[in-house]
């Protein structure tokens, strides 16, 4: 598609100021005794420098070499626009002005080599932001089951009381310690053996004492 030529009033303006320095800066240079091609040079030479000035302006405003540069660069094209509007006698033009002129290439290279090698901005590294403080959380799982209370100890039933021995009577016949101890043996045997007491008959026919006897040992053993 086709676009519609627009014309803008600041490019045309643009256009007509520099047409009129670039001539202005090649008739001082003719007067100055710079003839030919040399005379078309010095124009390019003063606009090329006022261009890299500002482009190092704009990419680092606070580049005190790049203003001093375009300070340079713009006073020689104004000086040129007002002493070609009649105040300089072309036709004899002061000494001071021709070294100048001469003097200006190198001038020129010289801003323009330090413009283009001069470091950039330096950007100063982001603070890392700090990580912001995540509260703690108490997370319960739903699929756990809650802790049961462990049973509360019973008390331990009373121990069982052996029941009581029935006294020996008053004339039970006196068991030698030794005899006494010999009839718990053989009680603890039977008991052993067959998982009942043994009863005092069978306790006498073990031992071959009498009856009485063997009754008062039996009562002495369920007393011991």
């Amino acid at each position: 598609m086709n676009r519609s030529i627009r014309p803008d009033a600041v490019l045309v303006q643009a256009v007509i100021a520099g047409a009129l320095s670039f001539a202005h800066l090649h008739d001082l240079a003719a007067a100055a005794g710079q003839d030919g091609w040399k005379a078309w040079a010095y124009p390019v030479s003063v606009d090329l420098l006022l261009v890299a000035a500002w482009r190092r302006m704009r990419s680092d405003a606070g580049n005190r070499d790049a203003w001093f540069w375009f300070a340079i660069a713009l006073t020689a094209s104004l000086g040129a626009n007002v002493a070609t509007a009649g105040l300089l006698d072309m036709g004899d033009v002061p000494d001071w002005l021709r070294i100048l002129v001469a003097g200006w290439p190198a001038l020129a290279f010289l801003g323009g080599t330090l413009l283009a090698h001069a470091p950039g901005p330096t950007t100063p590294e982001p603070e890392p932001t700090p990580e912001p403080l995540v509260p703690a959380v108490e997370v319960q799982r739903i699929d756990q089951p809650d802790p049961v209370p462990a049973p509360a100890e019973s008390p331990a039933p009373p121990e069982e009381l052996a029941p009581a021995p029935a006294a020996l009577p008053a004339d039970a016949p006196a068991v030698p310690r030794a005899l006494l101890d010999h009839a718990r043996s053989i009680a603890d045997a039977h008991r052993a053996s067959t998982g009942q007491p043994i009863s005092a008959d069978a306790l006498s026919a073990r031992l071959g004492l009498p009856g009485p006897t063997c009754n008062a040992i039996a009562a002495q053993l369920q007393l011991a």
